[in-house]
Formats: C-alpha cells, sequence, structure tokens
C-alpha cells in the first residue's frame, strides 16, 4: 500500500512584489512587478510532495473568503487532499508580503490569520488520517502547542515526523525535540536553536550535532546556494547545492522538505534522500513564486541527468 504524506500546517496567500533591490529600513523602493500567489509553508510542502507523485493529505484552516476558496482549488488541482483543510469563522485567510529582488532574494512578512487557529480539533482530524509508515510534515506558522501535538499523534502512530522550524523560533520545548524525527532549520533557525552563529559549513555541522544531543534523530541544516549540512548519531556529511542559477528563492526549504519526505517514503537511503531533495529544491528556484515552482518529477530527474552530464 502506497505510504502517505500528510502535512499538518498553513496555507496563505503570498502578495509578492518584485523590486532591483530590498529596500533598507524607512527606505522606499519603487517596484517592477505584483501577484498573488498560493502560498504558505505547510501548503507549499503539501504541493511539492503531491508533485513529486506521492499520496499527499492537507490538515489546516483557511478563512471564509476569497482568498481561502482559490487556496483550496490550487490543492486540489496540484493533487493534494484537502479535505482536511477546515474553514475558519469570522478570520481571513493568512497572507504573506513578499519582497523579492533581481538576485532572488526575498524578505516576507506572514499575518496568520486563519492559521492562527488551529488546534485540538485539527489535529484530532489529522490523527485520525495517520496510518503506520507514513510520513507527517510540520512548520511553525500554525500555533506551537498544535505543532507539537500534531507531532507526538504521528509518532504514536508509527509515523515519520519531519518538522521545518520556521518562522525562527526563539527555542523549542525538549517534548518537541523528542517528538520529530527530523529537524531542517535554515542557518536563521539553526543560530536561533542552538546559540551558536551558523554562516558556513564548519559551524552548521557544529549545530546540527548540538540538535541530534537534543533529541533529534537527524538534523538537516539548509545552507542555501552551499548546500546542507546532515547530522545523526553515527555520522555528518555536507550535500552540496547543485549548480544552477536561481530566478527566485522563495520556497525552496519548502520544495527541500517536500522531497526529502517522498524520497524516504520510497525507501531511499538519508544520503540519497538529501541528495534528491537538493535536486527538488534547486529545481524550485529556477522558477518564479512559492508552490508556482514546485517541480513534477520528471523535471527534477532531468535536472538531476542533465547536471550529470556536465
Amino acid at each position: 500500500m502506497q505510504k502517505t504524506i500528510h502535512v499538518f500546517g498553513s496555507l496563505n496567500m503570498d502578495l509578492v512584489c518584485r523590486a532591483p533591490r530590498l529596500p533598507q529600513p524607512g527606505e522606499t523602493v519603487l517596484g517592477t512587478d505584483f501577484a498573488t500567489l498560493p502560498g504558505g509553508k505547510g501548503a507549499n510542502q503539501a504541493v511539492a510532495a503531491a508533485r513529486l507523485g506521492a499520496a499527499t493529505a492537507m490538515v489546516g484552516r483557511v478563512g471564509d473568503d476569497a482568498f481561502g476558496r482559490q487556496l483550496l482549488q490550487e490543492l486540489q488541482g496540484a493533487g493534494v487532499d484537502a479535505s482536511g483543510v477546515a474553514a475558519a469563522a469570522g478570520v481571513p485567510t493568512g497572507v504573506a508580503a513578499i519582497a523579492v529582488d533581481d538576485s532572488g532574494q526575498n524578505t516576507i512578512v506572514v499575518v496568520p490569520g486563519a492559521n492562527g487557529k488551529v488546534g485540538e480539533k485539527d489535529v484530532s482530524r489529522l490523527a485520525a488520517q495517520l496510518l503506520p509508515g507514513d510520513t507527517l510534515l510540520l512548520q511553525l506558522e500554525v500555533p506551537l502547542g498544535a505543532v507539537v501535538a500534531a507531532a507526538k499523534a504521528a509518532r504514536a502512530r508509527g509515523a515519520t515526523v519531519i518538522l521545518d522550524p520556521a518562522p525562527a523560533p526563539d527555542d523549542l520545548p525538549p517534548e518537541c525535540f523528542k517528538a520529530v524525527d527530523i529537524l531542517t532549520p535554515n542557518q536563521t533557525e539553526a543560530s536561533q536553536l542552538t546559540g551558536l552563529v551558523v554562516n558556513d559549513v564548519a559551524t552548521a555541522q557544529a549545530a546540527a550535532n548540538r540538535l541530534v544531543q537534543r533529541g533529534v534523530s537527524v538534523a538537516i541544516v539548509k545552507l542555501g546556494d552551499r548546500g546542507v549540512v546532515v547530522a545523526d548519531r553515527q555520522c555528518t556529511f555536507h550535500q552540496p547545492a547543485l549548480p544552477v542559477k536561481a530566478v527566485d528563492t522563495v520556497a525552496a526549504g519548502d520544495a527541500f522538505n517536500g522531497g526529502l519526505a517522498v524520497a524516504l517514503a520510497e525507501g531511499m537511503s538519508l544520503e540519497e534522500a538529501v541528495q534528491f531533495a537538493s535536486a527538488v529544491a534547486a529545481a524550485s528556484v529556477m522558477v518564479p513564486g512559492a508552490q508556482a515552482s514546485m517541480p513534477e518529477r520528471s523535471r527534477v530527474e532531468a535536472l538531476r541527468i542533465g547536471l550529470k552530464h556536465l
């Protein structure tokens, strides 16, 4: 029976502004383009997994408004089972205001809206769907208490739990580390969680090892165009990024997590899964947008084959 990738998390409408460069505090920069695009770290990861061919189900909340209805349509169009996404009365759908510069770098302000209402009922809805061998993808754009409860429910049912600790938290409770199998912070989040200054491969290795010591089975620190550092209880290794030209780095981390979940569910080793996830992330940065950049399996495989022949 095919294993299912479950995603418990956020759905946002991304309001994307493009400009030659990102503004400094107090500065106004004239933009060049604007678009409304479906996003939210949870929904992005769900679309990433579904486009790679995995059976994928999403649990979360949207507002009873036009943005919410559009987000549900986008999930369903990507092949995600969105029956676990509820409409929260009296609050708007979450939004993310994103500024992207000509180099592909970005800044993001998230207003949670309905995502802030995710709670016990949603955890119960998730728990009813989970089976042994499934995978649960988590992020931190919904209340932390609900995230921890979802992780515990998944572990109790024999599912693998992958947490993307973003937005960067001040810290996570000890029970969260113990309920998570794989933690995937970027360098900013790794710095927040460990108290170390993470700015290169060596410091990422130290941070990853410290996170494993705190209770997770695997820590993967994302370093953008420098790749990722992976640590488990036996070893640490560095996986370089694939050499591609980045157009837009929005949701590259979500693409990585979706790819990682799919690869592990298919039985790949940790090293193979990280290599595959890195290719998914590389394919995503070559296309603008969040969910729009999540690649089909054929594009990821073509990229991997093409780079082997360089």
